[in-house]
């Protein structure tokens, strides 16, 4: 086996300017790294993509909400409830629990209106999901004051400390034609680039939305923020207990669309990435076949000195799996290089409006990557097969017959 390591290193680094299987094995080992970089980039930018809308909008939705199955006000303090979510809390300590109103409102501005989703938070300020997005003020929800989406701001001109009015919409068809409203002071601004969120949340003290939205001591339901990804679990975990009315609803069940639509659009990214590596696999079989050609006559002669037929082939699989391992090498170099360029410039720029983000976002996935790599080198391995049973096949006598 060194002996096969040592000719296949050998070949491979043959000084011979005239050589151009040396040339043709350093050029494969090239294009395998092109081929499983652009494996590893593309799985690292789809898992970019994919984490990072899922903690945007984990971060306004929760990782589990419970809410009445028909939609209704839910008492506050509810006994059973509050023992489940107790109980909740001593198994998940890292667990954040929220209780929440939210329903559907108007600001005004002079003479501008708006309709918004109004959402009122138990505690001293957002979540820390939420917290850091705030562009300007902070994140504290204290009395009358609001924290509004950077687009909605930028539509009314609005800064932090600007007063706006908002009103409750159902109190204006109310027939005593009281008109429910409270005038807010903007305590922060934020901006998640979901343009949903930006132009329609609006986050204030769970007290302040309760008076606004006549619900008195009633909440729309509890919001759950988790630090890990086992939320599906813990969802059922609680639903288990949780008797009808009340159901669990995660933020992945509520956008299941979106991400079924991203699940669609893994494997035939990937396929189509991958040909490249398929193609620097057609190199690897012509590089090996040129080596095996060029060489025939040293071939004839190891086998006439004594080398086995197990020998050669030994070599040249060696041979196979070092411009593989090369190529897999060189691959994640490059596409490490290149997604810690991104992530720290974010040189390539996307449209907001679409993708929910400024930039290509970049999530590498270490088991993904040792399977890339993995995947390169069997397949190198196998492509190295071919050009091996032609070198087995030398007769030394054929080989040296004109030496």
């Amino acid at each position: 086996m060194k002996l096969s390591i040592h000719l296949a290193l050998r070949y491979l680094r043959s000084s011979d300017r005239a050589s151009f299987s040396s040339f043709a094995g350093k050029l494969a080992i090239i294009g395998l790294g092109v081929g499983i970089a652009a494996l590893i980039l593309t799985a690292a930018i789809y898992k970019g993509f994919e984490d990072t809308i899922s903690n945007k909008i984990a971060g306004f939705d929760g990782h589990i909400r419970i809410q009445d199955f028909l939609g209704r006000p839910i008492p506050n303090n509810l006994v059973g409830l509050d023992s489940i979510l107790f109980d909740f809390s001593l198994k998940h300590p890292d667990a954040q629990i929220k209780s929440f109103v939210q329903g559907p409102a108007m600001m005004r501005k002079g003479l501008n209106a708006e309709g918004i989703i109004l959402e009122g938070l138990n505690g001293k300020e957002l979540p820390a999901a939420l917290n850091k997005i705030i562009v300007g003020g902070n994140g504290e929800l204290s009395e009358k004051t609001i924290i509004i989406g950077k687009r909605l701001a930028d539509a009314y001109q609005l800064i932090v400390g600007d007063p706006f009015v908002v009103f409750d919409l159902s109190s204006m068809t109310d027939i005593t034609g009281m008109k429910r409203l409270t005038q807010f002071t903007i305590g922060g601004i934020f901006h998640s680039g979901l343009v949903e969120y930006d132009n329609s949340m609006v986050y204030t003290r769970i007290e302040d939305a309760q008076y606004l939205l006549n619900m008195n001591e009633e909440i729309s339901g509890n919001i759950i923020y988790l630090n890990n990804t086992e939320f599906q679990s813990a969802a059922e975990e609680i639903e288990s207990r949780l008797g009808y009315p009340y159901y669990t609803l995660t933020w992945k069940e509520k956008h299941h669309t979106l991400f079924k639509w991203l699940a669609v659009q893994k494997f035939p990214i990937l396929l189509i990435f991958g040909m490249i590596a398929l193609v620097a696999i057609v190199n690897i079989i012509s590089a090996l076949t040129m080596i095996v050609l060029e060489k025939i006559r040293s071939i004839g002669s190891l086998q006439a000195i004594g080398l086995s037929r197990r020998s050669i082939i030994s070599l040249f699989l060696v041979k196979g799996m070092i411009i593989g391992l090369a190529g897999s090498i060189f691959g994640l170099i490059l596409a490490l290089f290149f997604g810690w360029v991104q992530m720290k410039y974010h040189i390539l720029s996307i449209a907001e409006d679409i993708y929910f983000m400024d930039h290509i976002p970049v999530s590498f996935d270490f088991s993904q990557i040792l399977i890339i790599i993995i995947f390169g080198t069997i397949c190198s391995l196998l492509a190295s097969l071919w050009p091996t049973n032609i070198a087995s096949r030398v007769k030394p006598a054929e080989a040296l017959r004109y030496e």
